[in-house]
């Protein structure tokens, strides 16, 4: 037997360890002759981060949108719209009770409705006028609660007018003041038609927040607009089959009942996405047939543009998270050509290839995740506050950023949704991660022999 010693071969470190670790992060310090690459890195880990960012931001924005776009339009416009088919609405405070007492029914009201050209001390244009109740504009909180100017007392009593900011600055018009409303389909005359012209006085300014309803609706009392538009009929009373031939104007006016209607009425439910199943029950809820139009049938085009627009602004932007992806991997090749020697003596102590792999993923994933982290931040950051740096944006160019007339929207909208930034969180990581995986196999296949040759 020979004197030598036996000895025991080193056994390769666990994965990740510690020295792994310390390697990875010496890689990403920055020395004088490495300066370049750690530029490159830097530039990377920017360009990641204004990736997270801008998804979020634009998401919370996209999300924004579409939730106010919904509450306002349906804040004053039903889940369904109800229209009569064959008869006349007249019965419609007893449909309204009956859908009422409909599970999963909120409220709905009853209106007339019908086009005018309205006019002021301003100008004129093209309004849609409503008349409701005043119990009917409680139950619309959105309507009720948001005036500007005036008030709703003795609505029901009085004949005044409520109509929007935009549409009172667009007239001239100021609470008090008088509102011409001019209707087409007047009093038929055997030398043609007659538009219906009336004035009201204006006592409800309402400011909804969107351009649509601010600039375009106009509401009246309930019987002032059946008047108005003569949602009306004279019946005899019953028992009387006809008048005397010289009966006297007060006589013939006791005779007759008026009997006034509606145009339509609105169901508010409480879940938007279960039109379907309130559908029939509320067909049923009433004797007299109607057509029953739901919020996703009127509005289709709108919000089927606005979920293709996300799609689309989210598949463009997650470029910039992949453009980054990009260049981790080249600041990784460079930084594995660089490191060579570093390899081969790492390999010769007794590295493994897995060991010089990890390393290496290690030090790009690290780019990837401290960008990730500060688009995260950077993302909520704005998101949370993009109304006042639209504001201030606004003021320091004197451009107005997000224009209500084209947007419908006074002020811009943002949603934080929680799913959405862990998706793009997620998504930034894993293709942080992923784009290591190239550079890594390089280094771990790299040849200790060769590297040492000429050293």
């Amino acid at each position: 037997m020979s004197g030598s010693i036996p000895h025991k071969a080193a056994s390769p470190t666990r994965p990740f360890a510690p020295v792994e670790w310390m390697i990875a992060g010496r890689y990403l310090r920055a020395r004088r002759k490495d300066t370049f690459i750690s530029v490159i890195a830097s530039l990377t880990l920017v360009g990641v981060a204004i990736g997270v960012a801008t998804l979020i931001v634009v998401t919370s924005v996209m999300n924004g949108f579409r939730e106010e776009l919904l509450s306002k339009i349906l804040g004053l416009n039903g889940h369904f719209t109800v229209y009569p088919i064959e008869s006349k609405f007249a019965d419609y405070e007893d449909a309204v009770a009956a859908w009422e007492r409909v599970a999963g029914v909120t409220h709905a009201v009853a209106f007339v409705e019908g086009e005018a050209l309205a006019s002021g001390f301003g100008g004129s244009t093209g309004v849609s006028v409503r008349g409701m109740s005043l119990a009917d504009i409680r139950k619309l909180t959105l309507l009720f609660q948001n005036v500007a100017q005036g008030g709703w007392d003795d609505w029901d009593d009085g004949q005044g007018a409520a109509i929007g900011y935009r549409l009172a600055q667009k007239l001239g018009i100021a609470v008090g003041d008088a509102i011409t409303i001019v209707n087409p389909n007047g009093t038929v005359t055997p030398f043609g038609t007659t538009p219906q012209i009336r004035a009201y006085p204006v006592n409800v300014i309402f400011d909804l927040g969107m351009v649509e309803f601010d600039s375009f609706y106009v509401y009246l009392p309930i019987k002032a607009g059946q008047v108005y538009f003569k949602k009306y009929q004279d019946v005899l009373k019953p028992g009387i089959d006809e008048l005397p031939l010289d009966a006297t104007d007060e006589q013939i006016a006791a005779s007759y009942d008026r009997i006034y209607y509606a145009t339509a009425a609105e169901i508010f439910i409480k879940d938007p996405d279960a039109v379907d199943d309130v559908r029939l029950p509320l067909q049923m809820a009433i004797d007299q047939p109607v057509i029953l139009t739901d919020w996703r049938q009127r509005n289709e085009t709108f919000f089927s543009a606005l979920q293709v627009e996300r799609v689309v602004m989210f598949t463009i932007l997650s470029m910039i998270v992949v453009v980054a992806a990009f260049n981790i991997i080249s600041s990784l090749v460079m930084l594995v050509k660089d490191k060579a020697k570093d390899i081969a003596v790492l390999r010769t102590i007794g590295a493994t290839r897995g060991a010089v792999m990890r390393i290496f993923c290690m030090t790009g994933t690290a780019i990837g995740v401290a960008g990730t982290l500060l688009g995260l931040i950077l993302g909520l950051l704005v998101a949370a506050n993009a109304e006042s740096i639209r504001a201030f944006l606004s003021d320091l160019i004197g451009i107005r950023i997000f224009p209500p007339e084209v947007f419908f929207l006074s002020s811009l909208p943002s949603r934080v949704v929680m799913g959405d930034v862990l998706f793009i969180t997620l998504t930034s990581l894993t293709l942080s991660i992923l784009a290591t995986l190239y550079p890594a196999w390089r280094a771990a296949q790299q040849d200790p022999v060769e590297a040492l040759r000429y050293e």
